[in-house]
This record gives structure tokens, sequence and C-alpha cells, in this order.
């Protein structure tokens, strides 16, 4: 069989680019100030945002927490506060974060009393950077648009942006209700869950033309609809999107734990990333009991630099290995070098500008190892079973040593460390 380039199957095969659409347009945000402060949408990089999960009135646990999740990258980091005691810690673990060098932009998460605890606490008011409330915890019936009106003129004279964030598991009965009976009475009434979306998106966009009739800007909203079912979340954004020009924060809400709340989130998010819907996002993964909350952010980061939005650290390809690697040799190493690269990476982004963009390859065997290794900028290929105990090391695309003996990991990881001085090391 004769295959030709211009057949026309094929020409439009080569002719078809790949990446994600257009970003979608967006109003800027700017949360925080000075040096610190982020843009969130208006076409800036997508950030990447967590929530501690420490007791808020607890300021020293608190402080520790946004310390860490923010050395993992996050570039916003939402605190809960419930109560008198949460607001008035805010000041203070905003103090404690000053005197370490932490300066991230914190998000106070407000719902069912805000209202008075910003204009309880004022010093809690002017020290976050932004709000977060649930337009279906502000109040009920005439005390909700009230209430949400105080929290909107609080965010005015204290010039802080604000989310509007709609949740399944809290959406505005009212509305929900009147809806439903709006829906019970049409010639062709849609399934429940469709009537719940429509109430989502309704909720957050009737409340953001609320705060812009008491007088915020468009460009200190930002607007959300979390679920925990992926299919209605990308249906939910997809609806907001075509309805709003509002910045838009992406999350899937009670994500799970492990693999599947990772799996969830990225399924979720990743198609919305890809058609351009999205400036901000969290990965909401449930902890393990005393687990490290710091990998929420991890996750974000690789979703994003796996879909080449962004770029956080360098990328280590390795083999998934088969019955060609019995040795654990190539799993321990990229294991250790995708664990160095990471702690090393706060020292690194001063250091080494660029560094980000490194690629590194640690394979398993002779099927993919050389040329998987050829295509990073440092690779190694190891031995599999019953190949020569000797491995390759690929420089740039060229063959520059080959290690053998006990001491492999130890010297490629020392040749890592070579190369990135010496490619990326200034002044």
């Amino acid at each position: 069989m004769t295959v030709s380039l211009r057949d026309p199957a094929i020409v439009e095969a080569f002719e078809t680019e790949a990446g994600p659409a257009p970003r979608r347009h967006s109003a800027a945000v700017t949360i925080g100030s000075g040096s610190s402060a982020i843009t969130v949408g208006g076409g800036a990089p997508i950030a990447v945002q967590s929530m501690t999960n420490t007791d808020t009135a607890d300021a020293g646990a608190t402080a520790a927490q946004i310390a860490a999740l923010a050395r993992a990258g996050s570039e916003l980091v939402r605190i809960t506060v419930d109560r008198a005691e949460a607001a008035a810690a805010v000041p203070h673990i905003r103090d404690r974060l000053a005197k370490i060098g932490c300066h991230v932009p914190l998000i106070g998460d407000f719902h069912y009393i805000g209202h008075k605890l910003l204009a309880e606490h004022p010093a809690c008011a002017g020290a976050l950077d932004k709000y977060r409330i649930n337009p279906g915890n502000v109040g009920f019936r005439e005390k909700r648009d009230k209430q949400f009106g105080l929290i909107i003129e609080t965010a005015i004279r204290y010039r802080k942006p604000v989310r509007i964030g709609a949740n399944w598991g809290s959406l505005d009965q009212e509305l929900l209700t009147a809806l439903m009976d709006e829906n019970a009475r049409s010639d062709n009434p849609r399934d429940a869950g469709a009537v719940m979306r429509e109430a989502m998106v309704q909720s957050a966009l009737r409340s953001a033309a609320r705060a812009e009739e008491i007088g915020l800007g468009r460009d200190q909203i930002v607007l959300s609809a979390k679920v925990s079912n992926v299919q209605h979340l990308i249906a939910v954004y997809r609806m907001l999107a075509r309805r709003s020009d509002y910045a838009l924060h992406l999350g899937l809400t009670e994500a799970g734990m492990g693999t599947k709340g990772i799996v969830a989130s990225s399924a979720a998010m990743g198609i919305l990333l890809q058609e351009g819907i999205g400036d901000t996002i969290r990965i909401s993964l449930t902890p393990e009991p005393g687990g490290d909350r710091t990998l929420e952010v991890k996750v974000a980061q690789e979703l994003l630099q796996t879909m080449g939005f962004r770029t956080f650290v360098p990328l280590v390809a390795a083999c998934p290995g088969c019955g060609r690697t019995t040795s654990t040799v190539f799993q321990e190493l990229a294991r250790d070098i995708q664990a160095y690269i990471r702690d090393s990476m706060p020292l690194w982004r001063t250091r080494y500008p660029g560094v980000e963009a490194l690629n590194v390859a640690v394979m398993g065997c002779i099927v993919n190892g050389p040329g998987e290794s050829k295509h990073a900028d440092i690779g190694i290929s190891l031995p599999g079973t019953g190949e020569t105990p000797a491995a390759p090391v690929f420089i740039d695309g060229q063959k520059a040593l080959t290690l053998r003996g006990d001491g492999i990991a130890a010297e490629f990881k020392q040749i890592v460390e070579d190369y990135i001085e010496r490619r990326f090391r200034t002044g």
C-alpha cells in the first residue's frame, strides 16, 4: 500500500496544530499589593491556589502551614474565618509571615457571619488581600441582600477583590425553588441536574451584578461555581464562560482522597483549561490523616505544567517498568532525582533563572532508554535484565559518558548538578 503526504486526510492531519484553545477573555483582577501581588485573569498565567486546614485561631500553626504552602508554590492561600477568634488572629498571622519573609496573598473564607466579622474586626478586613463569600451562605430571606451588601461595602472600603463562589452543596434555596417550580410548569421540563446547574450560574451572576451595582468594580470580582461531579463541573463552567467575562476560579469541590481526587480534578479541569476556561485553580484533595497539605499544590502545578500552561519545576521522564526491568535501581533513581529537584527548587529559582525548563530522563532498559534520553536535556539509560551492566548518559542529545558500578545513582545526581550549574548559572 502506497501512502502519499498529499492525501487530503494526511494533509489535514499535518495542518492540525496541537495545543489548547485560545484563552477566554476575562477581566484582570489584582490580588495583594507590591511585589507579592498576583494578577488573575486578563491573560495572566493561570494561578495556583490552596487552602489551609488548621484552626485559624491558632496563629502559629496557621502561619506555618501558609508558609509551607507558599514554599511549595501556592501563589494564593485561603484561610477559614469562621468566628471572632479566627478573625482576631488574621493580623497576627500576617505579622508572623512578614517576619519570615513570606508575603503570599491571603484570602479570607467567610460564611454566614462574614458581614459581622469584617465589621467587628477591621484589622482582619485590612490584613486580608481578598474575601471569598458564598451567595448561598451570606444570609437568608430578608437578611440576605443586606448582609451581602455589607460585605461588598467593606471590600470597597478596603479596596479588596471578592470571589463570589456558588457551591452545589449550599445553593440559594429560594432561587433553586423558584427555578424548580418554573421548570415543573414548563411544557418541556429539564432534568433536576440541569435546573441545579442553572441555579448555580444564576446565583453567581446575579450576585456579581449586585456587587457591581453597589460599587465593586468588575476588575475586583472573581467567580466560581464548584460541584463534586466532573461532568456537572464542566457544564457549569462552560455556561459561566459563555455568559460573562469575569475572572474564573476552577475547582472540583470535595474531590476526594488520593488518586481519586487527583484523577477527578485533573479530568474536569484539564478539559476546561484546554478549552481556554479558567484563570486560577485549586485541587481540593482530602489529605490522609497527618498527610502533607502541600500535595494539592504539587498536583495543581503538575497539571498546569503537563498541559503546557506553566513551568514550575524541571520535568523528570521515567520508565514505567516492565519484565525487562526487574531491578529497582531506575525506580529509586527516578524517585531520588525528582525529590532532589523539588526540594532544591526554592534555592534554584533565585540562583538558576530558567531552570524550570530543564528536562531529565531516567530510563530502565535499552528499548526506549537511549532514545528518550537523547530527547531530554540530560538523561540516563540504565541496564535492563540481562543487559550489559552499563548506563550511558546523554547530555543535550549526545552520548557524553557511560557509568558503571554501584555508584551510578550518586554519580548521575552529581552530573545533573554540574549541568544545571553550567547551563543556568548567571553572573
